[in-house]
């Protein structure tokens, strides 16, 4: 199985879509959920 990960750019984005007041629900779902997909960094 490929391990999906979002690219830093389009991280950026859901997150200001996530943060504006004025994003529809619908909107904030697909947010999230790309932001889930987003690789966590590790810590060395």
């Amino acid at each position: 199985m490929s391990k999906k990960v979002t690219s830093k750019k389009v991280a950026k984005k859901a997150s200001s879509l996530l943060r504006n007041k004025n994003t529809t629900a619908k909107t904030k779902s697909v947010a999230g959920s790309a932001l889930s997909q987003r690789e966590k960094k590790s810590k060395k």
